[in-house]
């Protein structure tokens, strides 16, 4: 009987505890939000299945989507609920569903403050739970640089959501200081103010969800404040009945966000080839996604960026908080940014084959941001370091200026094209390189290289004579990069464009002229190549040298063609002993 009970009661236990991992709901940050309702945001079911990289890659079947949603699914929403969904631009759903989303969020009642549980709340003396929390900020974009960096690039023109609450406390209670007799007569939001580094850009009228309109000065780094002034009047009667007082209890809330205004600028210098070919260098110091090339955007030059949709989950869940109690549910309203990471090592050319040629790269190393990429979002991040490029030089056999155009990694954005104060034009010509032998020997031979212009016939100098002490450099001079190698050395041309160089391995030897990138000279030049022939059999000594090696190493085959010479006769057999 004793067994049967412990049995029973195993049984038991089993079936409570499979229960309890059934019906107990998961409260990880990745819980699914409310399935977007295409009416109300304008936008249709495909386009709102890409915003929600973050959520996990589950790959429901059809019965099990139909059962929970009362409808079939299209063949992009099977699609992102098993993969994520990235885009060869910055795209715009994010920005529409956030506008409408927005507009779902709801303070609450006097007693009750609503805020992400994220947020950070303050207290005065009657107001409590109070705070100014960013919804989102638009357009802009997240950018996953590298390891630990992803900054948020903001158009310097958009708009501001933020939320505020806040609840009053009933006088007399504990967490008040006034008495019991006092009672409120009002209270609200008086004032809502975004600022860029203390200094007001944008004001609007008390409201818990404002829209901001704002413009941003500057580029770069920026931290902007959100802050709300918040009152609550009371009222008592004074003693005899026939005066009262009034008091007015103030409270500003704030909160910071940091950010990265991106006012694109490129810098822009042209060339000509002396075949004709075109050649362009831009330079930005922002993150850029694209160069325009012709009228048409056949010709075009590609960024390492790519982009996916993603909701910040500090709105996953809202606190309910009153006097008495603090409920957490789910947000009904969900930001959504779009965020750019590296598919692509470096940049590249569109059309690959036949399209412009990337001449020369300016740009620094990176660490892929993989670490930096949500758990659940699966996208093409490159996970070896990558280039992220700040200027590109670009040859082409034609560029149309007029529809000259560098896109921005921010949607809508492009950059406003810069001539340097010098002159945005470069003059490309062809250099003349030659290699003349002044001696050689068996085991080394001297060049002298020559290095001039075609045009003008001038000598191309390529060493700096104060290097070694640029205090006697004159004003305003400035030297030529570039070098010549041959051979495995590098060699620079001096005031004449000659240089001299001595080699010790036989061959055919090629020289080539490496020229500084164009941008940074006028006139810049083209590279050249020449070669030379060098072997010791082309000198005296050297068919001397070849002669004694020949003799020497057929001294051990003579001596052993004389040997067996000799044993084979010692070993013949006369002809008359033989029968």
């Amino acid at each position: 009987m004793a067994l049967q009970i412990r049995q029973l009661a195993l049984s038991i236990g089993i079936v409570l505890l499979a229960g309890s991992l059934i019906t107990v709901p998961s409260t990880a940050s990745t819980d699914h939000p409310p399935r977007p309702d295409p009416g109300g945001s304008g936008l249709d079911e495909n386009e709102t299945a890409t915003l929600w990289s973050k959520l996990p890659n589950e790959c429901r079947s059809d019965e099990e989507y139909y059962e929970q949603h009362g409808e079939n699914r299209t063949d992009m929403q099977e699609l992102g609920e098993c993969t994520d969904i990235s885009f060869a631009e910055p795209p715009d759903t994010a920005a529409t569903w956030t506008a409408a989303d927005f507009d779902t969020l709801e303070a609450g009642d006097r007693n009750t403050s609503v805020y992400p549980a994220s947020a950070e709340t303050q207290n005065s003396s009657v107001i409590a739970e109070a705070h100014a929390t960013s919804f989102a900020l638009q357009p802009s974009t997240i950018v996953h640089q590298d390891e630990t960096e992803t900054p948020q690039y903001v158009a310097p023109d958009g708009d501001f959501r933020g939320f505020v609450d806040y609840r009053v406390r009933t006088p007399g209670s504990n967490n008040s200081t006034f008495s019991s007799d006092w009672s409120v007569l009002e209270h609200g939001v008086d004032e809502v103010r975004l600022k860029q580094d203390e200094e007001t850009i944008s004001t609007q009228d008390g409201t818990h969800t404002p829209v901001l309109e704002y413009a941003l000065d500057g580029s770069g780094p920026s931290t902007l404040t959100f802050e709300a002034d918040i009152e609550v009047w009371h009222e008592r009667e004074l003693p005899g009945g026939n005066q009262t007082e009034t008091e007015v209890d103030n409270l500003t809330v704030s909160s910071d966000l940091e950010v990265e205004v991106y006012d694109l600028s490129a810098s822009i210098y042209y060339a000509e080839y002396p075949d004709g070919d075109t050649g362009v260098a831009i330079y930005q110091a922002q993150p850029w996604h694209g160069y325009i090339l012709s009228e048409d955007g056949d010709a075009a030059v590609r960024g390492n960026w790519r982009y996916y949709t993603a909701r910040d989950t500090d709105w996953d869940h809202l606190v309910e908080s009153s006097a008495t109690d603090s409920v957490e549910r789910h947000s009904d309203a969900l930001p959504v940014f779009v965020r750019a990471y590296p598919s692509e090592a470096g940049p590249r050319a569109d059309p690959i084959y036949d399209g412009p040629d990337i001449v020369e790269v300016w740009g620094s190393d990176r660490p892929s941001p993989n670490e930096t990429i949500h758990e659940h979002v699966d996208i093409d991040v490159l996970e070896e370091p990558y280039t992220r490029s700040y200027g590109l030089a670009v040859r082409y056999d034609e560029f149309d200026r007029d529809h000259l155009e560098v896109q921005g990694i921010v949607r809508g954005t492009t950059a406003e094209l810069v001539e340097p104060e010098g002159g945005a034009e470069r003059e490309i010509r062809e250099s003349e390189l030659s290699v003349e032998i002044l001696e050689q020997d068996e085991s080394t031979m001297t060049l002298e290289v020559s290095l001039h212009d075609v045009e003008t016939g001038n000598p191309i100098m390529l060493e700096d004579p104060f290097e070694n002490d640029p205090r006697f450099r004159p004003i305003g001079a400035s030297t030529r990069d570039g070098y010549i190698s041959i051979a495995g050395e590098r060699v620079e041309t001096n005031a004449t464009g000659q240089a001299t160089v001595t080699l010790t391995q036989p061959g055919i030897h090629t020289a080539e002229y490496h020229p500084d990138s164009w941008r940074m000279n006028n006139p810049a030049y083209v590279g050249d190549t020449a070669s030379v022939s060098w072997h010791p059999l082309t000198t005296a000594s050297g068919w001397f040298t070849l002669f004694v090696d020949i003799v020497w190493l057929s001294i051990p085959f003579l001596v052993a063609l004389y040997a067996g010479l000799k044993l084979g006769s010692f070993l013949r057999i006369p002809d008359e002993h033989n029968p």
